[in-house]
């Protein structure tokens, strides 16, 4: 018996590569594809796939913001989570929220068929230089939500005086929030936060 995948992936290219890698495979079947989240999350209460690959940044919504509902959907539900480069902070946030795998869209076609076989046999699929990624952030405290709404502010390019006016709290504190977010993540100047925070997922800045 075939497992179903169910592919949403908004690049052309990409699920083009991602049917080749599973073309001659007598084990796996993609049964359906989409480039959208609205059609990709009714093909999956429609198709009910054994294995969901879904992209990470969609036009319309992000994988991170979705899992919850295919969890909701279907408790038992895999899903792989397929995106552009690891940023420790956004694979944590997806594994935390039910992600069954996490590749990039660079996985070769080998792993990404041992990524499908694990998923079904019931275990995670994490790619090793994946984990290593996240070995090597496991120390670094977190940001709290106002320092992550400043990080995005400061990677859009406002100045203290402008966040401060967005808050409408003083510079003071605007300064403060920032001198918690450099020692958090390890940086000392504000372009060192804003490619850190791109580099790591920290800031989602296409959506």
């Amino acid at each position: 018996m075939s497992t179903r995948i169910l592919l949403i992936e908004n690049q052309p290219l990409t699920r083009l590569g991602v049917k080749a890698v599973f073309a001659d495979a007598a084990d796996i079947e993609v049964v359906g594809e989409t480039d959208n989240a609205v059609d990709g999350f009714r093909f999956f209460q429609e198709l009910r796939p054994d294995v969901t690959i879904l992209g990470l940044r969609l036009p319309d919504s992000c994988a991170i913001d979705d899992l919850d509902n295919y969890l909701v959907a279907n408790p038992n539900a895999k899903v792989l989570v397929l995106a552009e480069h690891a940023g420790d902070a956004e694979i944590r946030k997806a594994l935390q929220k039910g992600a069954a795998g996490y590749v990039c869209k660079d996985v070769s076609p080998n792993e990404l068929m041992e990524a499908i076989r694990t998923l079904v046999a019931g275990r995670k699929y994490i790619p090793a230089d994946i984990a290593q990624i996240l070995t090597e952030n496991i120390s670094q405290e977190e940001l709290t939500p106002a320092e992550s709404n400043i990080l995005r502010m400061i990677v859009g390019g406002m100045s203290n005086k402008e966040i401060a006016f967005a808050l409408d709290i003083s510079e003071n504190t605007v300064k403060s929030h920032i001198q918690n977010i450099f020692g958090k993540i390890g940086v000392s100047d504000r372009t060192s936060a804003a490619t850190t925070a791109i580099k790591r997922g920290l800031v989602r800045i296409d959506l």
